[in-house]
């Protein structure tokens, strides 16, 4: 089997603040930080970390070459990303004193995907291999029908949840990975087993996982939940805590782990990745997760 990510590449800048500013305010920041993020790099370099071959599919701005360099430095085949007029994503990023983060994206590359360009990607995939998908990219709905006729396992990941994925045959999906707010965009409903079971009743073929921050995350195959609490720890950041618990679990999906051996390797991840500011430096290699 092979892993291809196909996602958002960004540059992140980072404000450390006393609070999330409100509507209408003006607060100053103790500190800025510029680093790679971007949901597509900072999942394949998760799935990198927890020992998986992967691939990224994405593209970049002139100023984007470090992400490419990001990539290589970490493990991930950067081979089919693609350098393209205009900037590159970026996000604004707000963090508190308690690690809880606010987040403004621009899209920038991440919006120039092409038909062309998506042929090009998905010609080196065949039936059987799995594709990580989110959000963060145009023309999605056109990679998820062309992977599905290739016959590929996608997972998805649909943040920011938007407009854009009422275009997306959802049907075609094996595996969402969803937070409480996505879990109740998504279904209209806010307890998590009712999230679960109502979104595998709207996509049967589908398995659903459903992290809920500081309560931990749940599982559902269509028979069973599996139930996960979280490691406590002090979180100094919270920024890639999702896109690490999200590439550790499809690791145990690759290795053909147990529903709740792959929820515990995810969840000791992602708590040590909010235990460290910034995105990629925050997600942990495999042998940091094994010890706990």
């Amino acid at each position: 089997m092979k892993v291809l990510c196909f996602g958002s590449l960004n540059i992140d800048y980072v404000y450390s603040m006393d609070h999330i500013v409100q509507p209408g305010e003006t607060e100053n920041s103790s500190n800025r930080s510029i680093n790679p993020g971007g949901k597509g790099l900072n999942q394949s370099i998760a799935l990198a970390r927890a020992g998986l071959t992967v691939w990224l599919a994405g593209m970049v701005g002139a100023e984007g070459k470090d992400l490419i360099d990001k990539c290589n430095q970490n493990g991930v085949n950067a081979d089919l990303v693609r350098v393209t007029d205009g900037p590159s994503g970026h996000t604004i990023i707000q963090v508190d004193k308690d690690g809880n983060n606010s987040i403004i994206l621009y899209g920038g590359a991440n919006q120039c995907m092409t038909s062309d360009y998506i042929d090009q990607v998905l010609k080196a995939f065949d039936s059987g291999d799995m594709l990580i998908l989110q959000n963060e990219i145009n023309k999605l709905d056109e990679i998820i029908d062309k992977a599905y006729t290739r016959g590929m396992t996608i997972v998805l990941n649909p943040s920011p949840y938007n407009q854009a994925l009422d275009k997306c045959d959802l049907t075609k999906i094996s595996y969402f990975f969803i937070n409480e707010i996505e879990g109740y965009q998504m279904t209209c409903c806010k307890e998590p087993d009712q999230i679960l079971k109502t979104i595998h009743s709207k996509y049967p073929l589908a398995n659903v996982i459903l992290t809920l921050g500081e309560d931990g995350a749940m599982y559902y195959d269509g028979q069973t939940i599996y139930r996960q609490e979280a490691y406590k720890v002090k979180a100094v950041d919270t920024t890639a805590a999702g896109d690490t618990f999200t590439g550790y679990f499809v690791s145990s999906l690759v290795n053909a782990m147990a529903p709740q051996e792959g929820l515990v390797l995810a969840a000791k991840a992602s708590a040590i990745a909010v235990t460290k500011p910034g995105a990629l430096d925050s997600i942990p290699v495999l042998e940091e997760v094994i010890k706990i």
